[in-house]
């Protein structure tokens, strides 16, 4: 009872630390004191995806709220979601203080789609931007219809602020031939630092954050450096497309598990904290809201009711309940439906062969399943086979057709006969007992 109890104080214990991160970490920010205007340096880092979105939000707010003077990204990223740059442009689009993309190590794909969206690019010696075609999660170039929709918003991110959009086309379609800038028919257009300068994509190339700040007449601004939170860098890892399936999949097979287990251990933990991590990370990147996590509870509640209930629907109800919390949750229906379509195959896979090995005689399903018999041996008699009686001979009382009452030493039995019709006062014979079942057939006498 006490390891029980020490175990449940546990779990509250890691549920309420886990959803306290957020409000702990939430505003950390370096700032370096100066005088005059303040500048806000923001980190677009590793893959582009809702979590870093959620990032940029929350940066890009509390930038503003504090009277920022100009923003620059400093941009180290090899691209991402379309989905989310898409969403990324747009909140740089709409700031009303001069923005700056620093790319200090490359701007690829999703990555130059985002920096077009900015008032100045500037490049570290040793940056690249480009290489812009829209690719399939399994590696494979993306259909026709995504292709030129994603062909349109590059040329329209570029001439928003100017620039010219066949760059930007060349970088997200392959047949257009720029073989000045190393981008002949049939290779993404990547851009250096010069030809960036040349074609009009960069103001400038800079060593470093100071000289950028010289280069925009901002080296005695207040320099105010936005940092992920340790939240945000989970949130981001947690909702990562190849997380969620690895996450949903250890829910599942925990669970499974669990019900084959005597108590609750290891397993079940194991499950439970998987699914408490996916709802973390899309509560924190702001995809799940407290509907979904209403919607998750009821679900675990009727489950929970059926193993009491045992109505059949109350566990069905809260199957679909808990799934609709987790397609509430998700940013893309496609990619959710494939990673809740991995994790039932991995259960009912890991059930089948536990079913098979370990059968229904642990775990859950002993309180569940009734496991007492009514033996013979242990005196139990359903009814009294009378075996004594055949040989017997009687009279029929009543007539057979095919079944009767017969005396029989002075017994009265319910009779059957063995298929012919026997008139009543006819002289029978017991040939077999069955059960109840008293078969007789007529004898002649002299």
């Amino acid at each position: 009872m006490i390891g029980k109890r020490i175990r449940y104080a546990v779990y509250i214990t890691f549920i309420v630390i886990l959803f306290c991160i957020p409000f702990a970490s939430e505003n950390s920010v370096d700032a370096e004191q100066g005088e005059g205007e303040t500048v806000y340096i923001i980190p677009i880092e590793n893959e582009v995806e809702r979590g870093l979105e959620a990032f940029l939000n929350r940066a890009t707010e509390e930038a503003m709220e504090n009277g920022a003077d100009h923003i620059i990204f400093e941009i180290d990223t090899p691209g991402g979601r379309v989905d989310s740059a898409g969403k990324i442009g747009s909140l740089i689009q709409s700031l009303v203080v001069p923005s700056t993309s620093y790319i200090v190590n490359e701007a690829l794909s999703a990555g130059s789609y985002i920096a077009l969206f900015s008032d100045n690019i500037y490049f570290n010696p040793h940056a690249t931007m480009g290489a812009s075609g829209v690719i399939n999660q399994d590696g494979t170039a993306a259909d026709a219809k995504a292709q030129s929709a994603w062909l349109a918003q590059m040329r329209s991110a570029a001439e928003s602020q100017g620039r010219d959009p066949i760059f930007a086309a060349a970088m997200a379609d392959s047949s257009i031939d720029l073989p000045e800038f190393g981008a002949p028919e049939g290779k993404f257009l990547t851009l250096g630092p010069s030809d960036a300068v040349e074609v009009g994509y960069a103001e400038g190339i800079v060593d470093d954050r100071n000289e950028l700040l010289s280069e925009l007449e901002l080296s005695n601004a207040s320099v105010v450096e936005v940092e992920t939170s340790f939240a945000e860098e989970l949130a981001r890892f947690l909702t990562n497309p190849v997380v969620i399936p690895i996450l949903l999949s250890v829910a599942s097979l925990g669970l499974v598990v669990e019900l084959y287990s005597p108590g609750f251990g290891v397993p079940g933990t194991m499950g439970l904290v998987a699914l408490l991590l996916f709802f973390y990370g899309h509560i924190v990147a702001g995809l799940a809201g407290m509907e979904a996590i209403i919607l998750l509870l009821i679900g675990v509640g009727l489950i929970i009711a059926e193993f009491f209930v045992t109505s059949g629907i109350l566990g069905f109800i809260g199957i679909a309940a808990v799934i609709g919390s987790l397609f509430m949750s998700g940013y893309d229906l496609g990619h959710m439906s494939l990673s809740i379509g991995i994790a039932f195959l991995i259960a009912v896979i890991v059930g089948v062969i536990l079913f098979r090995r370990i059968g229904m005689d642990k775990g859950v399903f002993r309180h569940i399943i009734l496991r007492d018999s009514t033996a013979t041996e242990q005196g139990y008699v359903s009814s009294v086979n009378r075996i004594e009686l055949v040989g017997l001979e009687g009279t029929a009382l009543t007539s057979l057709r095919p079944s009767g009452i017969g005396l029989f030493e002075d017994e009265q039995i319910d009779v059957v006969s063995d298929g012919s019709f026997i008139g009543k006062g006819q002289h029978l014979k017991i040939i077999r007992v069955e059960g109840v079942r008293v078969v007789v057939k007529e004898i002649k006498k002299n």
